[in-house]
Formats: structure tokens, C-alpha cells, sequence
């Protein structure tokens, strides 16, 4: 089982010593063009959670393969490029553009809440992606699809080598005395503790569907929730939104599962649900 950060949840480049306590750092979203972003405020804390509406912010492919790209590589620890657009051609130019010897997989980010352009399907997108790169492939899906299950069969069909489940959830928070929204663009993603059950809904309902291997993230805090993931089909696991409030996360996590044999663990709740059924 390999620990990683979520995506936009680490700068690398900043804190060094975090990503180095990763089996893997997995990059900000990276789109063909640099994006600003969402005006501020864009990020809120909330009685369950934490908002953002950050709207993909990054310096553009091109600044990202000559100057962030090779600094990352220098770290020592495998990259995992997390790639975003607007169309299928989008991410399939990206990905062909990283295929290279310093990025170990890539990442599709086919869930964002937090930008308004549609972009076309997702198994269109892995299709796309798998046409134009060796890499290894894994979707990023939102679990706020109504059939999650579908999703992920049309993206294993299409060439995926893996899930990444799941992003943020729009959410909303209000200032108590105006009423009026606290992010400038009114709704964000919600990430934290809330999240949790939903990571474990559709990390269960992917692995049961695929079969995949599958990044499980959303609210991790602790070894147990781990534990749970894993439980559930997920071969390897996401920090986020802890890493703001504890940078020693991914070591102290590690040693909270140090004595669980977690290949034994493995897919536990899904032999529970056959019993019940």
C-alpha cells in the first residue's frame, strides 16, 4: 500500500520534507494554458469541512515541464502528474507531452467542481489519453455521479489502469450575520473528515464494479482510516486536507498502521456484504 498526497493538497517545491515522507506526490492539476484561477476568497474552513473554489490555478503545461517538472524529479520520490482540461484533446496532448522518464503515472482529473467549462466524457477523455501515452492511466472520478459504477466500467473499458476516487463534493458556506456566500464564487468543493463516508461508498461500489486498482482518498486522518479504505478495494491511499493542519501526517499515519497486515485486510467489507446478502 502506497501513501500519497491528493492533489492541490502539497506543494512539493514548498515543503520538500512532506513529499519526501510519500510513496508518491501527486501534482497540482496541470491544463495546457496557465489559469488564475477563481477570485478569492476561495478557500472557507466549515463546522464539517474545508471549501475551496481555487478553479484549477497552474502555470500551464509548458511552464510545468521546464521549470516544476525537473525540480520534482530531484525529490527522489515517483510524480504523479495530475492532468486537466477542457476537452479530450486537452488531456491528450498533456499526456503525451509527460511521457517521459520522470513521471511515474498519470493522473486525469475528470471531477473537478470548481470550473464551469464541460469537458467531454470520461471514458472519451481515457480513450483520448490512452491513444496518446504508455503511461500508466488513473481517473480521478467525482462520486457525485448518480451511477458511479457505470463511470468506472466505461473508464476501465476505455484503458484505465486505475481509479483515483474520490474528489471534493460542492458544497456551500454562508456568512452568519450577512447570509451572503463566504467564497467569491459562491459554491467550492468540500474536502475533510465529512467526506469519508462517501470515499468508502465509492471506493466500494468502483473496486466491486472493475476490479481496478484504486487510489481511495477523502477525509483521512488517521490509520484507521486507512484501514477502512483499504477495506473497502483501495490498494493505495490519498492524504488531503490533513496535510494543511499536520505535515507529519504521512509519518505518523504509516507508523498508526505499521503492525496491520493490510494484504489480509484487503477487500474485507466486500466479503461481509456477500455474507449479508
Amino acid at each position: 500500500m502506497r501513501l500519497l498526497n491528493a492533489s492541490g493538497c502539497l506543494d512539493a517545491l514548498i515543503a520538500p520534507e512532506v513529499a519526501m515522507q510519500l510513496d508518491g506526490f501527486v501534482t497540482k492539476t496541470i491544463t495546457p494554458l496557465p489559469r488564475e484561477g477563481n477570485a478569492p476568497p476561495r478557500i472557507a474552513e466549515t463546522a464539517y469541512g474545508m471549501l475551496n473554489a481555487i478553479g484549477l490555478a497552474n502555470p500551464g503545461r509548458e511552464r510545468f515541464l521546464s521549470d516544476a517538472l525537473p525540480r520534482l524529479a530531484l525529490l527522489g520520490v515517483p510524480i504523479w502528474v495530475s492532468v486537466g482540461g477542457f476537452c479530450a484533446a486537452d488531456y491528450a496532448e498533456t499526456c503525451a507531452a509527460l511521457d517521459r522518464d520522470a513521471v511515474a503515472v498519470v493522473e486525469l482529473n475528470l471531477s473537478c467542481p470548481n470550473v464551469d467549462e464541460a469537458a467531454d466524457s470520461a471514458a472519451e477523455i481515457v480513450a483520448a489519453c490512452r491513444r496518446s501515452t504508455s503511461l500508466p492511466l488513473y481517473a480521478k472520478l467525482s462520486a457525485a455521479h448518480p451511477d458511479l459504477g457505470e463511470v468506472a466500467r466505461a473508464v476501465a473499458a476505455a484503458g484505465a489502469d486505475g481509479l483515483s476516487l474520490v474528489n471534493t463534493l460542492r458544497g456551500m458556506a454562508l456568512h452568519p450575520r450577512t447570509l451572503e456566500p463566504v467564497l467569491a464564487r459562491g459554491q467550492g468543493g468540500l474536502s475533510g473528515p465529512s467526506l469519508k463516508p462517501v470515499a468508502l461508498a465509492a471506493v466500494h461500489t468502483c473496486y466491486a464494479a472493475t476490479k481496478l486498482p484504486i487510489v481511495g482518498m477523502g477525509g483521512v486522518v488517521t490509520g484507521q482510516d486507512v484501514v477502512e479504505l483499504v477495506a473497502c478495494g483501495a490498494r493505495d491511499v490519498a492524504l488531503g486536507t490533513v496535510l494543511f493542519s499536520d505535515p507529519n501526517a504521512p509519518s505518523r499515519v504509516r507508523a498508526e498502521i505499521a503492525s496491520v497486515d493490510l494484504d489480509e485486510v484487503f477487500g474485507t467489507s466486500h466479503k461481509a456484504s456477500e455474507v449479508l446478502a
